[in-house]
């Protein structure tokens, strides 16, 4: 889909600091203090316009989110929303996931979302996928050991991939699901894409991948 280009985002962006943090390298390693200590934090790469992010913000009120989206058009979305329902529990960056490790340190993030993200369909392209080797290094150094990813896609071609390089990678699978919405899981929070999927009647795959508790040992 192609995206709507607003020239005034990164101005209006940059008026609320309180939201989307303007230097989020100098938090690397002190997120958990910034959101309150004890509170496990989890980090939604590529949060679009951040409905899942908000829902889940708001429905787990004791956990901290960080949303990462590169594109500012699309984080003033979520940036209004944020600001909308007046969530403390939530920050956003406006970075590039090939980033991360840049403003997170290590064994600093609980869990990972990954929610219809590009799937990059051909094979040239395959390093740039989010469930690709180079990003499963990325998601472990920053991984608690025992922390997780989440993924949903509509794509099958990208979850049977995923599935693949989270298996050959040595992440456990859970959760494993080849039509979400006909499967017997509560409390899933739909993103914007998903809805429209769904509406369809498209099939939602989705998995757990969780991080073995001795490989960030």
């Amino acid at each position: 889909m192609r995206l709507r280009h607003k020239p005034w985002a990164r101005e209006e962006i940059q008026k609320r600091p309180h939201i989307v943090v303007q230097e989020p390298g100098e938090n690397r390693g002190k997120w958990k203090g910034i959101f309150g200590d004890g509170r496990p934090l989890h980090v939604e790469v590529g949060t679009g316009k951040g409905q899942f992010l908000t829902e889940m913000a708001k429905l787990h009120p004791a956990t901290s989110f960080i949303g990462v989206e590169r594109y500012e058009s699309v984080l003033l979305t979520a940036m209004e929303r944020v600001e909308q329902e007046d969530l403390e529990n939530v920050k956003l960056l406006s970075e590039d996931v090939a980033n991360l490790r840049d403003f997170f340190a290590p064994r600093e993030v609980d869990r990972f979302y990954i929610n219809f993200t590009d799937p990059w369909p051909k094979k040239r392209h395959e390093k740039r996928r989010l469930t690709h080797e180079g990003f499963l290094k990325l998601y472990e150094e920053v991984l608690t050991p025992g922390g997780d990813i989440h993924v949903k896609t509509d794509n099958q071609t990208l979850f049977e991939y995923s599935l693949h390089s989270f298996s050959k990678y040595g992440l456990i699978l859970n959760n494993v699901s080849l039509d979400l919405h006909n499967s017997e899981m509560e409390g899933n929070v739909l993103t914007e894409y998903e809805e429209r999927f769904v509406a369809k009647g498209l099939p939602i795959y989705r998995l757990e991948a969780v991080l073995r508790s001795s490989s960030n040992a």
